[in-house]
């Protein structure tokens, strides 16, 4: 018998072939050299969509070497981009037409737009969003901020997520910061806040299209078992990305009612 056999069948719509339309991956990479990066992906590349390298760290790399890099996950059909907070600086310094002509230099193939540090009007988004997908970028933006008092209401991120996706975005990624804790949807214990929660799936306008920023798992368990084994989770560590594979297959026992077959005890 083959591991599939013995294991039972995938979820039903749990789909292994790139681009995915749901079930997306999006991996938080704060600094792997090429070695990492090309073990990483001969273990885990099959199941990562987007590789987004935090942060403004992509200034600090080699430029020889994050030009190798970025082929070298490019090679393995995914996407690769820099942190937003690098694009949000661009942005408010005038500079956003240079620096897509840079990403695109290097190879990076999608832009995030957000706001999450600076502060930027729907005029300035719309435009960001309109070069970044004119360039040939898979578009995703962000709603949320990281820093809680600053942060808007649920109804407030949903219609900026609808405003996002009729002006072009692919895909909105809700704010969860690498902490997971302390943002508009985690609370200080990185606990999913229910009132947030409800009041955004309830307001925006496809929920399909929605990148949840997870990355502990707790938070990961709690959004496969609302939303199905598809979700699109995001700011997932590298070393994490198996073991969310894993739960997504019911292959833990966090989500191993999701086999067929296998009631939990």
């Amino acid at each position: 018998m083959t591991w599939q056999e013995i294991t039972g069948l995938l979820p039903a719509s749990r789909s292994l072939k790139r681009p995915r339309n749901s079930g997306i991956t999006m991996v938080l990479d704060k600094g792997l050299g090429l070695s990492g990066t090309r073990d990483f992906l001969e273990v885990a590349g099959p199941y990562v969509d987007f590789i987004k390298l935090g942060f403004g760290t992509a200034v600090l790399y080699n430029p020889a070497l994050l030009a190798k890099k970025v082929e070298l996950i490019r090679s393995c059909g995914i996407h690769v981009y820099p942190g937003g907070t690098f694009v949000e600086i661009a942005l408010a310094r005038g500079h956003l037409p240079a620096c897509l002509k840079c990403c695109e230099a290097i190879g990076f193939t999608a832009i995030e737009i957000s706001d999450g540090s600076l502060s930027f009007d729907r005029k300035v988004r719309d435009y960001a969003i309109y070069l970044a997908r004119e360039a040939g970028f898979t578009v995703l933006t962000e709603v949320g901020k990281k820093r809680l008092p600053l942060c808007p209401s649920p109804m407030e991120m949903a219609r900026q997520a609808n405003a996002d996706l009729k002006a072009g975005a692919r895909w909105v990624i809700v704010e969860g910061r690498e902490s997971g804790c302390q943002t508009g949807i985690y609370d200080a214990q990185g606990q999913l806040k229910e009132t947030v929660y409800q009041a955004f799936c309830g307001a925006v306008s496809s929920l399909e299209t929605i990148i949840w920023e997870a990355p502990r798992k707790s938070q990961q368990v709690e959004l496969i078992n609302r939303l199905g084994p598809d979700v699109n989770l995001g700011n997932i560590p590298p070393s994490e990305v198996l073991a969310l594979e894993a739960m997504r297959r019911g292959l833990r026992g966090d989500t191993i009612a999701m086999i067929a077959g296998v009631a939990e005890a």
